[in-house]
Parts: structure tokens; sequence; C-alpha cells
């Protein structure tokens, strides 16, 4: 098969999955019992060959037939939501991904189509799960990739379990040690204590019962993104959509309290300076979650300057990596192709990128 053919059958494979539903273009779903819990994951494998000398062909494979398994060459990637989101925020990034890697993605613990599971939360929690999830089915080094506080469970989990982590792909990485660092030590106490009466379950339940509203959510996602055509229906509807679940106003609030807690996590710069695995920090300069003149993402790079590379993208809010997954994506496979695998594949890879880039803007202009 000719590059060309190949090229033409990518395109005509990114229009259609860009018109199937979400839950059809995010792989293979399964549900795994971590606990006593029920969690929800999904995978795609390599639909390309690895081997460079075999570029021009295609390697038809069907995931849902053949299972899990570490026999790929490529490094693997997990993927990790943030607050508030689910394995579904990953669906413009997994096809692409899963060009080339064999590509997780996981709910967390209370979110997404994961059990809201009633515990007291906090990062290890969800370090726990993507170590013995990795240990149940992968067991060879991966790149853990994160949005947020996913970002944050990438780092912790990098530092807690060496053998797991190759590498790491932070987008828009939270420091909750910033306040304690602001805030004197005599005066953090009286802080937290009042916080905790804003925490009370007697205020977080009704504020649930309205945060959880699609109409609500829209207004958020608008906050969370720059641009207000990325904040689709969709979108919504993977954001509002577990919220109904059993339990997930017990799970809100437990989540809540948790996410305002000095305890919440390790520090972040404390964590970088101790790392020494390719670590990719990728950072939207419209954030206004966390605003880049606020964060000011080079002082991590500066924690680790051998490791840390930066990369800023105009034009991007919190969530890059759905707001603008072209950048994102090649970012991603730039990077893992210069750390982690042959570099005769970079030029492949950005062909694959571009290829689902163009089918993508040749289907809006259809519409």
């Amino acid at each position: 098969m000719s590059i060309v053919d190949c090229k033409f059958m990518l395109r005509e494979s990114a229009k259609l999955t860009n018109s199937l539903h979400w839950h059809q273009r995010i792989g293979t779903q399964r549900d795994w019992v971590w606990r006593g819990w029920q969690t929800r994951y999904t995978y795609l494998r390599p639909s390309r060959s690895q081997d460079p000398r075999n570029q021009d062909s295609i390697a038809i494979e069907d995931s849902a037939t053949q299972g899990i398994d570490s026999q790929q060459p490529a490094t693997p990637i997990i993927l990790l939501h943030g607050f508030g989101a689910s394995i579904g925020h990953w669906r413009q990034n997994l096809p692409v991904l899963a060009e080339f890697h064999t590509v997780y993605a996981l709910d967390l613990l209370g979110f997404g189509a994961s059990q809201k599971a009633p515990l007291n939360y906090d990062v290890s929690v969800w370090v726990d799960q993507v170590y013995d999830f990795w240990l149940t089915f992968i067991r060879k080094p991966v790149v853990l990739a994160g949005n947020s506080i996913g970002s944050l469970i990438c780092l912790a989990a990098a530092a807690a379990h060496p053998d797991m982590v190759a590498g790491i792909v932070m987008i828009s990485l939270p420091d909750p040690s910033v306040r304690a660092e602001a805030v004197p030590g005599w005066l953090l106490p009286a802080i937290e204590a009042v916080e905790s009466i804003f925490v009370s379950p007697l205020i977080l339940r009704p504020l649930f019962y309205l945060v959880r509203k699609p109409s609500f959510v829209r207004r958020w996602a608008a906050f969370a993104y720059s641009s207000p055509e990325a904040v689709t229906d969709e979108l919504v509807d993977i954001l509002a959509g577990p919220a109904g679940d059993r339990g997930a106003a017990r799970a809100f609030c437990a989540l809540f309290k948790a996410v305002g807690s000095s305890q919440f996590s390790p520090g972040v710069k404390t964590v970088l300076r101790n790392l020494t695995i390719p670590m990719l920090l990728i950072w939207g300069r419209q954030d206004r979650m966390i605003p880049p003149r606020f964060a000011r993402p080079h002082q991590f790079v500066e924690c680790n300057p051998n490791y840390v590379e930066l990369v800023e993208l105009d034009h991007a809010g919190h969530c890059p990596q759905d707001e603008c997954p072209e950048q994102v994506n090649q970012e991603i496979l730039n990077w893992m192709a210069g750390k982690f695998v042959l570099r005769g594949l970079v030029s492949s890879q950005q062909s694959v990128v571009s290829s689902h880039q163009q089918a993508s803007k040749n289907l809006t202009n259809d519409e």
C-alpha cells in the first residue's frame, strides 16, 4: 500500500471517527473491580506498524477481541483526566496517540463511570488505583499523561513508583502547596477551620444539585476553555452525565473537601526536583483556572531543567488536550518519539496527526 493510499484511508477514518458518538471513539471500555469498587477504563491498540520499514502499511487490529497485553514494542500511555471529567475528555486524543502506542484511559475512582465510593480522597488514593491497574494489565514502563489534577497524580505516581513510570506529560499542572507557601504557618489552621464550615455536606449537597445542571456545566466549561466553539453539547454531556450516578452527591462532597485540603498532594516543586525521568509540561496561555502569570510554569522548569520541557500554547485554556487536540497530540508524539521510540518514526507520526487534523477541518467545512 502506498503512502498516498495510507493517508487517504486515515482521512476517511478520521471523518468516520468524528461522526460517531463519543463512546464509540474512545476504544474498548471495560470495568475493573479495584478494592471492591467498580472502575471504568478504556484502551486502544496501535493501528499502525511500529517497524519503520513498514510505514506504508496499516495493521488492522480488533482490540475488542484481542484483549490487553504487554507485547507492543512502543511505550504505552495511560491518560488521567482532571476534576469533574472522565475518559470521554480524551476522545480527541485516544485515536491519534493510538496510531503508535497502546493507550489506556482511566476513570478515576469517584469520577466518570467509576463508582462514587464513600471515602476520604486524596492524590495517594488515585496513585494506588493507577499503580494497581498497571500491575494488573501492563507491567512495563509507561508514560503517564494527565490534565489538571490528573497531572498532579502523574507526578505523585512517578515519585512513588519509579518502576512504573518512564516519563510524564503534565497538562495545566496545579500546585496545592502554593497557598501553604503564601500563608503564614500560624494562620493556616484558622483558615482551614473556616473552610471546613463551607465544605460541610449541609452546604455542598445543595450546591451539587445546582452545579450538576447542564446549563451550569456549560458556563463552567466556558470559563475553563478559551474558545466558546469548543464548548459543545457533546462536551457538556461528558461532564454532566456522571452526576446522575448513585452516590454522586456524597462523592462530590468528599472530593470538594479533599481538593481544598493542604494534605491533598505532595508539593509539586519538591517532587519535580527529585525526578530523573523525561517530563513534558503543557500550558494554555489563556488558562483562566490556573493563569500562567500566576502559576509561572517556567518555575517548574527551573526546578529540574535537565528533565522538564515546557510548551505553551496560544488560544488554549485549562484543557488544551480537548480545545486544541491537534497541537497537543503532535507535541506528545514528537516528545515521545525523541525520548522513547525510534526517531525515524517522527515524520510518520506527523503525517498521521496532519491527516486527522485535515479530516476534522474538512468535516467542519462540509457541515
